[in-house]
């Protein structure tokens, strides 16, 4: 029997002067807000100071197309699963606990070769790749957690907390669970679309890498998609400098009760300029619902709103990844692999039925040896990640569960 549809729970619009600006986007709307600026208001026609015109890159790319130059796939050979296998079985016979899993605990002597060049990939080619064939179902859900994690350490070794309690005690949570959760929770519990059936606009997490595997697929839906970041900045310096400007601007990030400030203010948009060491980069970090609010976490009142021109940005960047995306056939055994810093991912909405429930678990990474440098305005968020991580504090739930910044609790 399919999953019945939950109506989201009413709650407040966020604070005083917000615009008519919700979490899932209006096209209409949308070209309504643009028309009435170009009228009212005296737009920029430049890009801010040394932003380039143009990126060109490999990460530069049309998701229409891409699938006829670039196969984003890495299907597992059979013997790439029997090292898993042994892998496995030689991290189990360690007796360690599993924020130990590491490319020594873990190891994969030939596939090691061919994960280094997925992290390569990631960071200096297109910016993604998905591995194809892990047999989930063969195996428990903490094996499934240990060969991911595995797999995973040999493209970016680093873990991220993604939270910092487990069951009301401090903890270093690296994993977490996306999984439709209205029939077990309270739905004005849930702020984050990862816990319900509806349809994620596109976004980045945090971290540079973001990891996910499919446990198990849905019945009907949840297709997965990504977006080129440096594809939408192209579009938009091309045609509108003035959203650019915008987005180089800092914004009030809601940071929805988690930290010692109602908010923070950063930028959409960061600008590196090349080094001797680095090239040119632009990197977009941002999720809509820091400033639309969603469900049970709408947009603080007592925050500053967003400004029309920040609204209109919002939706710019979501049509603008919609029409260039690329759709991943993503199924049961596959881990897509994404560089965070370069691209947008999104999700269809989807239907569960008793017999397939959609049920991915992620983590976030970062490989040192490929790593971008953090922009100077994000690096105490990725302190609050990546830093003193412990292996011995490291938690992986093994059951779905609402993350502490995704749920009504962040504000308690």
């Amino acid at each position: 029997m399919a999953s019945a549809a939950v109506q989201a729970p009413q709650v407040p619009s966020g604070p005083p002067g917000q615009p008519d600006i919700g979490y899932a986007p209006n096209y209409g709307k949308f070209l309504a807000r643009g028309e009435r600026r170009h009228k009212t208001e005296n737009l920029a026609k430049t890009l801010p100071p040394g932003f380039p015109q143009e990126l060109k890159s490999d990460l530069v790319w049309d998701g229409n197309e891409l699938a006829k130059t670039y196969d984003w796939n890495y299907r597992l050979s059979e013997e790439d699963v029997e090292e898993i296998e042994a892998a496995l079985k030689h991290f189990k016979e360690l007796q360690k606990p599993l924020g130990y899993i590491s490319q020594e605990t873990f190891p994969l002597p030939k596939l090691h070769s061919t994960l280094r060049e997925i992290s390569k990939e990631l960071h200096l080619g297109h910016g993604f790749k998905v591995v194809r064939g892990v047999p989930v179902t063969k195996h428990t859900r903490e094996d499934n957690v240990i060969i991911y994690a595995g797999i995973s350490a040999h493209i970016a070794p680093v873990r991220a907390r993604q939270d910092s309690t487990f069951q009301g005690a401090p903890a270093d949570v690296v994993l977490a669970h996306i999984k439709d959760l209205t029939a077990n929770v309270d739905t004005s519990n849930i702020g984050a679309p990862a816990y319900t059936t509806e349809k994620q606009v596109f976004h980045t997490d945090t971290g540079d890498v973001v990891a996910l595997f499919a446990l198990s697929e849905a019945a009907d839906g949840g297709q997965s998609y990504l977006s080129s970041s440096w594809r939408v900045y192209n579009e938009l310096a091309a045609t509108r400098p003035d959203l650019i400007r915008t987005l180089a601007e800092p914004w009030a990030f809601d940071t929805f009760g988690t930290a010692t400030t109602p908010y923070t203010l950063t930028p959409l948009l960061h600008h590196q300029p090349a080094t001797p060491t680095a090239p040119e980069r632009l990197i977009i970090q941002y999720a809509r619902r820091s400033f639309t609010g969603y469900w049970g976490l709408p947009r603080s009142a007592d925050i500053p709103p967003i400004t029309e021109a920040q609204a209109e940005a919002l939706d710019a960047l979501h049509f603008a990844a919609e029409r260039v995306a690329a759709s991943l056939d993503f199924h049961q055994g596959d881990i897509q692999y994404a560089n965070n810093l370069s691209i947008f991912h999104a999700r269809a909405a989807f239907t569960d039925s008793a017999e397939k429930q959609r049920h991915l678990i992620r983590l976030w990474l970062r490989d040192p040896e490929y790593a971008w440098e953090t922009p100077a305005a994000l690096r105490d968020r990725w302190d609050r990640l990546f830093k003193d991580v412990s292996p011995d504090k490291s938690v992986f739930p093994l059951e779905p569960r609402i993350r502490t910044s995704a749920g009504k609790n962040a504000r308690k």
